[in-house]
């Protein structure tokens, strides 16, 4: 019998591939339900909309609103900086030109407005979801990195996970209109519709209207090959094929991204087991914001209803009832001759006992304590505390849940960072130019490309491989009181002599043991001092003493 052989396609995807995708995305849609609802209530009580406008005996107030903003408030006072560190000796230029070149990098993706958002996610949602891409369209074609916020409602995942690293695939959903599609990919001519994956929407101020856009789908997935996993990547919409890198003889064997990640990087809040995302400040504390509003509403309902008089009224009585509804009315008029009080009896209001304020004052210290959201945090102050360093030490004392959270922050701005090199490692095949500001004015041009970092082939390095950067993030604080904190440690340390010529030493040995900002180039200074005022004792012979 003869057997015909199949001949196999240059094409893996395709739109068979496509509909099994779809069906993947629906069923990761299901698992996620809960989590968008969470999302969805949880914008509602940021907007302090969470109760029925109709019921306008309800009151919104703003405890929760403004835990909210200060934890905003501290992490952007502290917005990270990276400094590259290099493993091998001969890698220091690379990481010394990394350590200037990523901040530029991140400043042109507008990285503070990215960071402002999604702190804002992190402190409604419980998590933020921060896109490390690589855009073809950006530099007039040349391509560069593209970091944004995701919306956490266009994102999905294997239900169950922990690190989002860890699912089989991911998906990311995007609504765009019909003229956009139809310019970019002329394919989808006759497959316009109106959108066929139902993406979670918030409760818009607006009316949206969806009737003209598409749901375009891009889907990441991993596949091993020799023992190294790969990431894909595959956009289509409609069910039609629009891009597969499997298909792409440029990325078929090496994945679309060489470090092997997906492009999404999620910095958690408070973490839960079986999601990638955690609960939020809102989840924590949206129990005793109620209470507080339903005291607050019953407070202030008891003293409107004591402000505003009202009367029994017989209805046979002689009173004329329009004059005396007018205050202003020097004169009510009644008939007959009997007691006109018999006719009308003031409705008296029971007095609301003290305790229930006591237990409302309770309720919004609860918040302030459960969230660190102290009086010292938000620059108030109490005990004739006024010294700079004062409050700043009170602050940082106070501020050690906004620092956890802060570092969870660091750790994922560290992974941003570690994906950054990757892509320029990977990208960058023409070179780019950056503007560099030194710390005393002057600007120098460096540039940057993919041959940056190639290794060495030094004895101790091994011939080819790429070098490795350790990525240490510090904060760039940008507080007010710690500046003032710190321009009084400069009084006191000049106050105490320690700058005074010929006490080089004791300013060393003292800056060696401080840590503020700034103390390389104060130590520095004093260290060049110290080499003039050794050299001037000793002769040049001998050399300065170490």
């Amino acid at each position: 019998m003869n057997k015909t052989k199949k001949v196999r396609t240059a094409e893996k995807i395709k739109n068979d591939t496509v509909r099994a995708a779809y069906a993947t995305l629906e069923k990761y849609k299901a698992g996620k339900a809960s989590l968008e609802q969470r999302i969805i209530d949880n914008e509602q009580w940021w907007k302090m909309r969470h109760y029925d406008e109709k019921n306008k005996d309800s009151i919104a107030t703003g405890w929760l609103f403004n835990t909210i903003i200060n934890k905003h408030a501290d992490a952007m006072d502290n917005i990270p900086e990276a400094t590259c560190l290099p493993r091998e000796k001969s890698d220091r230029p690379a990481a010394r030109l990394l350590t200037e070149v990523l901040p530029l990098i991140l400043e042109q993706n507008h990285f503070e407005d990215t960071y402002s958002e999604c702190w804002y996610d992190k402190l409604k949602y419980g998590a933020a979801c921060y896109g490390v891409f690589w855009n073809p369209a950006l530099d007039s074609g040349m391509g560069n990195t593209d970091v944004r916020r995701v919306d956490l409602l266009n994102l999905f995942w294997e239900p169950g996970i922990t690190n989002i690293q860890e699912s089989k695939n991911i998906f990311h959903v995007d609504l765009w209109d019909w003229d956009d599609l139809l310019e970019t990919y002329s394919v989808l001519e006759d497959c316009l519709s109106a959108p066929t994956f139902d993406v979670t929407q918030y409760i818009y101020d607006d009316a949206v209207d969806t009737s003209d856009k598409s749901a375009v789908i891009d889907w990441y997935y991993k596949t091993v090959k020799n023992g190294k996993h790969l990431v894909h990547y595959c956009k289509f919409c409609n069910g039609v094929l629009l891009y597969a890198s499997e298909n792409d003889p440029l990325y078929k064997d090496s994945g679309f991204y060489n470090h092997g990640k997906y492009p999404f990087v999620i910095d958690k809040m408070y973490p839960i087991q079986g999601s990638p995302c955690g609960f939020s400040v809102i989840d924590a504390m949206r129990g005793a914001q109620k209470e507080i509003d339903i005291l607050s509403s019953a407070i202030v309902r008891n003293a409107r209803m004591a402000s505003e008089r009202r009367f029994f009224v017989r209805s046979d009585g002689s009173i004329n009832e329009k004059e005396f509804a007018q205050w202003d009315q020097p004169f009510v008029h009644y008939s007959g001759s009997g007691d006109p009080s018999s006719s009308i009896m003031p409705i008296t209001v029971p007095t609301l006992s003290e305790v229930y304020v006591a237990i409302l004052n309770n309720k919004i210290d609860e918040i302030k304590e459960t969230t660190g959201n102290r009086d010292f945090s938000q620059g108030s102050t109490a005990g004739g505390v006024t010294a700079a360093s004062a409050i700043a030490a009170l602050q940082e004392a106070g501020n050690k849940g906004s620092r956890d959270m802060l570092s969870g922050a660091y750790r994922a701005y560290e992974e941003i960072c570690s994906i950054l090199i990757e892509l320029i490692r990977q990208f960058y095949t023409w070179p780019r130019c950056f503007r560099i500001i030194a710390p005393n004015g002057q600007e120098d041009f460096v540039q940057c490309s993919s041959d940056s970092f190639i290794a060495s082939t030094g004895n101790d390095v091994i011939s080819g491989a790429e070098p490795i950067f350790d990525i240490k993030v510090r904060a760039h604080k940008r507080t007010a009181f710690s500046r003032m904190a710190m321009n009084e440690l400069a009084c006191e340390l000049y106050k105490m002599g320690i700058f005074e010529p010929g006490r080089s030493r004791e300013a060393q040995l003292c800056l060696e043991m401080m840590e503020f900002e700034g103390k390389d180039e104060i130590l520095r200074r004093v260290q060049e001092n110290l080499a003039m005022e050794q050299g001037s004792m000793y002769p040049a012979s001998e050399g300065l003493m170490q």
